[in-house]
């Protein structure tokens, strides 16, 4: 079981993220130079400038703690586990570069700086946000290799990633999220648009790191529950910032939800309903871990309910 160590738990989880997320980011620097190295093409530079985004690092971060929940005495962490967690973030990566299109939510802002098709054209954004996909994939392939995994896990592990990535999951959910505009919808339709649009990567990444630390069959379908539960949580709390939070501290332009009138939690329960379910949810994923005891997974629960930005 992963411990928390430090002068207080939420202390040890704010020390627990920063580290994991300087770790993510050289890795991901170090994967997106290696990507990128024989590159001469005009996508390379919007290219590097989505991977170079900074960012909260969550998939990759619940990635690495599904690995050490399962394989508990691999800690610390191989660089290539940490390389393999970043493929992750990088499919996230391409979902916010689409997502901020002028056809999707034309947003200006993303994690604190213009959008990649305000500084490189919408064509090259597209373009970009596509390519990006195959590279999560080959870094995949590449660090399980490295890692000495067998060539049907890495298989697996992309073939979880697709499908998390793809029609029935985020795509599908992003979808539904457009089509939900303007419309009046109930708590069903809005759990399904959210549990696709967000809640399948996060799952995903947890289960990316299960299936590389050799997780058996009932400590996978632990993660999945908590993943599901856990991806529910955070698009509240994601919903609530909307409507709470600023530019500063969102890295985003706050009050795009109710401007583009999007279907939300706030917009269907109110801010007091939605907390309320919010938390219910982070409760549920902590439920679903059973006797897969990690103090990392508790806390991170708890973190998406409860962060700021």
């Amino acid at each position: 079981m992963t411990r928390l160590e430090g002068p207080s738990e939420g202390a040890a989880l704010d020390s627990l993220l920063e580290r994991e997320r300087l770790r993510v980011d050289e890795a991901l620097a170090g994967a997106a130079a290696d990507a990128l190295a024989n590159m001469s093409g005009p996508l390379r530079e919007p290219l590097e400038y989505a991977l170079s985004t900074s960012g909260k690092r969550l998939r990759p971060i619940l990635f690495l703690a599904a690995y050490r929940a399962v394989a508990p005495t691999a800690d610390p962490l191989p660089e290539a586990v940490y390389r393999l967690a970043c493929a992750a973030e990088i499919v996230h990566t391409y979902s916010l570069v689409h997502d901020d299109l002028p056809c999707m939510d034309d947003d200006d802002l993303r994690r604190g700086r213009p959008t990649v098709h305000r500084v490189h054209g919408v064509a090259h954004a597209m373009l970009a946000g596509a390519a990006l996909l195959p590279l999560a994939m080959e870094l995949i392939v590449r660090e399980s290799r490295a890692l000495g995994l067998p060539p049907e896990r890495a298989a697996l592990l992309v073939r979880e990633l697709c499908r998390a990535a793809g029609a029935d999951g985020m795509v599908g959910g992003q979808l539904l999220d457009l089509e939900a505009e303007r419309r009046e919808v109930d708590t069903a339709a809005l759990e399904a648009i959210h549990r696709a649009k967000t809640g399948a990567l996060l799952t995903a990444s947890l289960r990316l790191g299960a299936l590389a630390g050799g997780a058996s069959h009932d400590a996978l379908a632990a993660l999945s529950r908590y993943g599901e539960a856990l991806g529910l949580a955070f698009q509240i709390a994601d919903d609530i910032l909307d409507v709470t939070g600023d530019a500063a501290s969102l890295g985003k332009i706050a009050g795009r939800d109710h401007e583009l009138r999007k279907a939300s939690y706030p917009s269907v329960h109110g801010l007091d309903g939605a907390r309320a379910l919010a938390r219910k949810a982070a409760e549920e994923a902590k439920a679903a871990l059973g006797e897969l005891r990690s103090e990392e997974l508790v806390a991170l629960a708890d973190y998406v309910v409860e962060r700021r930005s």
